[in-house]
């Protein structure tokens, strides 16, 4: 289990297991964010705990931050899948390094085609310096 919480302890995520990869999304608010993301859906992969102020993107998901250090944690999708599950994404930033430190980095085209591109060999402990 891979655990993380915004700077002042208030808001915390876990992780069951080690995600297959750390997103890096270009979109316009990912790259604003600074954020790597894990996905799985919430109260089955990943559990969050705290009170968090949050931000509506578009119709589709909403970003959640902590209301007294500002970190954001996690997005929420706005809505659930056919199967009731709602996915979940968790900002590994907050997570300790050694623990996310070999996770490879994929990234995601969110700003102009919405596509995966190919994996260039990095993973998070190269995006820490």
């Amino acid at each position: 289990m891979i655990q993380g919480s915004c700077l002042c302890g208030a808001v915390a995520w876990e992780f069951d297991g080690v995600p297959d990869g750390a997103t890096a999304c270009n979109c316009t608010a990912c790259r604003r964010y600074g954020v790597l993301w894990a996905y799985d859906y919430e109260d089955q992969g990943i559990r969050v705990r705290g009170t968090t102020a949050s931000y509506a993107r578009g119709r589709g998901l909403k970003f959640h931050f902590c209301p007294t250090c500002g970190c954001l944690a996690f997005w929420r999708s706005l809505t659930t899948e056919e199967d009731g599950r709602r996915r979940i994404a968790v900002n590994l930033r907050l997570a300790e390094p050694d623990a996310v430190a070999q996770i490879p980095i994929d990234h995601f085209d969110g700003l102009v085609t919405f596509d995966d591109l190919p994996r260039d060999g990095k993973c998070v402990a190269d995006y820490w310096f």
